[in-house]
């Protein structure tokens, strides 16, 4: 991954994956949710392709949670 934020990229896969688990979705059934391929969501969970605004809302209403907290970078 060549991105100017590349960390913030990181955690916000981790972030992805830390609520995708939660709420006992596998990668293939958010992709199915959002209309996306598993593929995709793996790719944004290990920060090697970025996520478009449309993308992170989706994945957010998928999961339940306000998009902010998809964004809320732990240490």
């Amino acid at each position: 991954m060549d991105f100017q934020h590349s960390d913030k990229y990181r955690k916000f896969g981790l972030n992805v994956a830390y609520y995708r688990k939660d709420r006992r979705f596998t990668q293939e059934g958010l992709a199915e949710a959002i209309g996306a391929d598993r593929s995709t969501i793996a790719k944004i969970e290990n920060a090697t392709v970025g996520a478009s605004l449309d993308m992170l809302f989706s994945i957010a209403d998928a999961l339940g949670i306000e998009p902010y907290k998809l964004l809320e970078f732990r240490d």
